[in-house]
């Protein structure tokens, strides 16, 4: 599918953004830099936020892209996986958290992505070479570490899966003996993975 010019634009906005980030390691200034470039300034008008950081993450980019109803948001996001890998992750195959605001949406998401004939998933089929694969967040037990080593992993969930106070019963929070292979290699004094008994 061609691009729009709007979108192609929205793309080469971020692909500069996550090249100047990676090489400067801060995000923060580069948003500033771009977001008063005159042409920007102009294109965003009234919508123009300050940067705002993940606490935790100050390094790692955060933006919205902006689109209106029916820009092609979707699409921009399976474009977007592409540029993130291209200018920012240093990884032939990324791990994506695809979020979206509801459970309609989330199936609807699900089964393009894992349509090869739907226009979404060509994106990433050629980006990636077929090499992708597609799950939604209920289903991530599923995942190997061959996946995670040799394919695009996109898991598609809902904002309000993670966004809880109260993890008790939800399972993508519970232990689960089918991961353990992913950190056999892993030692168990590495920072970030401290046990909570």
């Amino acid at each position: 599918m061609r691009l729009k010019k709007y979108q192609a634009d929205t793309l080469a906005t971020l692909s500069a953004f996550l090249k100047e980030a990676r090489v400067t390691g801060d995000p923060e200034a580069v948003f500033n830099t771009i977001t008063t470039e005159e042409e920007q300034a102009k294109r965003l008008g009234h919508y123009a936020k300050s940067y705002k950081m993940i606490k935790g993450l100050e390094r790692v980019p955060y933006v919205c892209l902006r689109l209106p109803t029916g820009g092609g948001k979707t699409l921009l996001a399976s474009e977007t996986i592409v540029r993130a890998r291209d200018h920012w992750l240093e990884r032939d195959y990324p791990v994506v958290l695809w979020l979206v605001p509801s459970d309609a949406i989330r199936r609807q998401t699900v089964e393009a992505l894992k349509d090869p004939k739907h226009f979404y998933r060509r994106v990433l089929d050629d980006a990636f070479e077929g090499r992708v694969r597609v799950l939604d967040i209920a289903d991530f037990r599923q995942v190997t570490p061959s996946d995670i080593r040799s394919k695009l992993c996109v898991f598609v969930g809902t904002i309000q899966t993670l966004k809880v106070g109260n993890t008790n019963g939800r399972k993508v929070y519970a232990h689960n003996e089918m991961l353990e292979p992913h950190f056999s290699a892993v030692s168990p004094s590495a920072p970030g993975l401290e046990r909570n008994d």
